[in-house]
């Protein structure tokens, strides 16, 4: 829907010379002769501009914008004036004002400055919805489930929120491990200090030391100068270490250090530093077995595992996957301006007859596809088969599979180089599905945005 812009200026030539130019644009425009007659159509419609002229007769500029501040009626404001000073702006500015331009003005002048505030005010919107939103999702009252199991999930989270002992979050990948994270931060006493989260197996071994401790200006060679690390970043707040299964037993080693003493020592330093946060850390390995095989130290297990919180795969709680893809629906389709979409019975049942390998984030992935390609309001199960790329769940539960090859030398078979081939065909292929667009196939594969572009660039893929 195109823009409602209200002009508002005493010249009559100046009013259709910027109706004719914002009208060529797409704008609606509307026009008044002085800042009551503009208050007047103010009250009456909804404009989401105002250009006005300073200087007018019965009510000026400034006038009408305290009117409208008072009265708390809302349009973002541009002034306009032939007879501006610094002052003037600063003053129209400080009243309220989103910008001051100086008459006389280029058409460009204009439309540039109403493209600044359009962006301005799509991102004060987002920001407002994202508010909403954590402040909506993080409540564990809020947290979503059907399922008995889940409900012993919420009840210990409930139980454990306000104390600092360390939690251990267990479950496949896309059950909401993080998610848990966050209600135990949010939830809890510490909500209103900072939430840091890291994924331990995204980082590259060589970065993951110093984004986690910090360092000290010259400690390496890009090291231009002092940085406190994300351990720091999370002091009066939570840290949050996801697949902390995948962390270097050089570094597991440094973490238990810190865990018993509460204080560490950034890259190149000789200072300590006490910092006081609350460690929640989740994997999607079984730790018991990395120990007894000797991959993760068994004194850091013992400190992480005070206590576990275990969430199980989707498919052992199907009473949650109607609620859940009728919740993913509902936000995907106010995201996407596409109100009252249904989900039939029918279709809820056949999302229930699937295994759901990739969990909840398989689920939320395949709604926000139905919602985007949907032909009508509501999604026959016939429809939501054929977006379903991977097609209808078979008998077993299972949908058909990519086949990854890979070449491997009988001479020489390279372990660490057939994980990177598999790691390069598996991005390549989540970003052929997600159509190039790299948050989707984070999203797809799990990972963390800023994880994928490491692997990317590594890996030369675009």
């Amino acid at each position: 829907m195109a823009d409602r812009i209200l002009v508002v200026d005493d010249e009559a030539g100046m009013r259709d010379v910027l109706g004719k130019i914002l009208s060529a644009e797409g704008y609606l425009v509307a026009q008044a002769g002085n800042g009551r007659e503009a208050l007047h159509a103010l009250e009456k419609e909804r404009f989401d501009f105002v250009l006005c002229d300073i200087r007018m007769p019965e009510m000026g500029g400034l006038e009408l914008l305290r009117e409208m501040t008072a009265r708390r009626i809302p349009g973002t404001v541009i002034m306009m004036s032939a007879f501006g000073t610094f002052e003037t702006a600063v003053e129209a500015m400080k009243s309220g004002a989103y910008d001051y331009v100086s008459k006389p003005f280029m058409s460009d002048e204009i439309l540039l400055t109403l493209r600044k505030a359009q962006e301005r005010e799509a991102l004060r919107r987002e920001n407002e919805y994202l508010r909403s939103e954590v402040g909506r999702v993080f409540r564990p009252g809020d947290f979503l489930y059907a399922s008995p199991a889940m409900g012993e999930v919420v009840r210990m989270v409930e139980k454990v929120k306000d104390y600092d002992a360390t939690v251990l979050v267990t479950g496949e990948s896309g059950t909401g491990k993080e998610l848990v994270a966050r209600m135990l931060h949010f939830g809890g006493r510490r909500g209103e200090g900072p939430f840091v989260a890291i994924n331990c197996g995204a980082i590259p071994e060589t970065l993951l030391e110093s984004e986690l401790f910090g360092y000290r200006k010259g400690a390496f060679t890009d090291a231009k100068s002092d940085r406190e690390g994300l351990i720091e970043k999370a002091g009066e707040g939570t840290l949050f270490l996801d697949e902390i299964g995948e962390l270097p037993l050089s570094l597991q080693t440094k973490l238990l250090r810190f865990l018993q003493e509460g204080e560490l020592r950034r890259l190149g330093d000789t200072e300590t530093r006490k910092v006081n946060i609350r460690l929640v850390a989740a994997t999607a390995r079984d730790l018991e077995q990395e120990v007894g095989e000797g991959r993760f130290r068994d004194d850091l297990f013992y400190r992480l595992n005070v206590i576990r919180i275990h969430i199980p795969p989707l498919r052992d709680r199907r009473e949650d996957i109607p609620l859940l893809a009728r919740h993913f629906l509902d936000r995907f389709s106010r995201k996407f301006q596409k109100p009252g979409m249904l989900l039939p019975a029918e279709s809820l049942d056949a999302l229930g007859e699937y295994d759901w390998r990739g969990n909840v984030r398989e689920l939320e992935n395949l709604i926000e596809r139905c919602v985007l390609l949907a032909a009508g309001r509501e999604i026959p199960r016939q429809e939501l088969l054929s977006i379903w790329k991977r097609g209808a769940p078979t008998e077993g539960g299972e949908s058909p599979s990519f086949l990854v090859r890979i070449p491997i030398p009988l001479d020489r078979p390279d372990l660490k180089e057939a994980i990177r081939e598999v790691e390069r065909q598996m991005i390549r292929l989540a970003l052929e599905r997600s159509g190039g667009s790299r948050p989707k196939a984070a999203e797809l594969l799990g990972i963390s945005h800023p994880a994928l572009l490491y692997k990317v660039k590594a890996y030369g893929l675009n």
